[in-house]
Parts: structure tokens; sequence; C-alpha cells
């Protein structure tokens, strides 16, 4: 059976996700079990990690610092063996080098590149929009015509590898709404709020 993990660090839906990913298996009769956890032997255990986020940067790392040992259990499970990890909203943002959200802040490092504030009049980005999948991904394996999830955000990534960027989505500019370097994927939009289309990829996250 397999066995996910929802990151919990303080900060983040844990609820909502863990929720979405229990529907979504059962509807597809995946055996699964779903964890809300900290525990490091949990995350060891795991066959797929989730980290969700919201609000700050600075507020997911310093949750994540919290729990002795957690980060390097998270390089553990992603860098070394190589297990499906996806980030969620700001949990994909931490994914890289860091963020000058309101000061400049560390992320994990794992993919090259920085967050910056969008380029837009009116913030929060908020609500439904439409993504452009750039390359092929487990991801968004049979995700047809419907390419709209929902987003909350004022910053986004800028991977410096543009081969790593999955997905883009135009809101006055261009930003990346997706990643993937290996096994590691990243999405800026809430796929537990984004209906069918969020459904989709949970669950071809599941099946990886």
């Amino acid at each position: 059976m397999k066995k996910i993990i929802i990151v919990d660090y303080g900060s983040g839906n844990v609820l909502s996700a863990q929720k979405s990913f229990v529907k979504i298996a059962k509807d597809n009769n995946i055996e699964v079990d779903v964890l809300i956890s900290k525990n490091l032997n949990d995350v060891k255990d795991s066959t797929h990690v989730v980290l969700p986020g919201q609000g700050a940067f600075s507020t997911c790392m310093n949750g994540l610092k919290k729990t002795d040992g957690l980060i390097d259990e998270l390089c553990e499970f992603a860098l070394i063996k190589k297990k499906p990890f996806l980030g969620i909203c700001v949990g994909m943002q931490v994914l890289l080098n860091k963020s000058f959200e309101f000061g400049e802040h560390n992320g994990l490092g794992w993919v090259e590149g920085t967050v910056n504030k969008l380029e837009a009049k009116i913030l929060p980005h908020i609500g439904w929009n439409t993504i452009e999948v750039k390359k092929e991904t487990p991801l968004f394996d049979s995700l047809g015509n419907s390419r709209d999830f929902y987003f909350v955000n004022s910053f986004a990534a800028n991977v410096k590898n543009k081969n790593y960027v999955i997905a883009e989505t135009e809101y006055e500019k261009t930003f990346c709404s997706a990643l993937q370097k290996d096994n590691i994927f990243g999405v800026q939009f809430h796929p537990e709020k984004s209906s069918k289309t969020g459904q989709s990829v949970i669950k071809n996250f599941i099946k990886i």
C-alpha cells in the first residue's frame, strides 16, 4: 500500500490536502494511507510526500526548521531516495534557493532559482487561471483541454533552468506555474481547490 505524508509544519491547509488525497484515491480505487505528520519515521517510511503551503515564504521555512531533522529527512527522501515529492503553492516556492518576499530568505535549494514578486498592477493574483503545459510530464497525464486551476499568489518562482518549467501562466506577464526536476514536482496553483483538473493532478501524483 502507498503511504502519503502531508507535511505538518504549522502552515498550509493540511486538512484540505489530506481530504482531497483520500477522496481521490478512494474514487479511483487506489489503496493509499494519507497521514498528516512531521514525524521523521513517517517521512522515512512513506512512498510520497506532499508539502502544502500558504502565507509567507519565511513562515513556511521557519516551520520546517522547528522540527529537528525534518529538513534533512525531506532531503534524504527527495534527493537521495528520489521518491515522488510535491510542493503546493508556497510549498513549491521553498524548493528554490531564496525568496525576496519581505526581505531575503533562503529556501531548500533543490531547484536553482529565486522567488520574486509578480509584476502586476493588482495583487494578489487570485482565482481561476489557465496553465500552458510546456513539457510532457506524468503530473499532467490525460489532463485534456481543461487547463484551469485555482491560484492565490503574489510571488512566483523564477527557475534558472527552463527545462524544469513544465507549465506557465499569464497574469499580465508570464510566470512559472509548475515545475519538475526528476522526482520533485511543484505547482503554484492549489490542486485541492481546482475541481476536476486539480483532482486529475492529485490522481496522477498518487500514481507516480
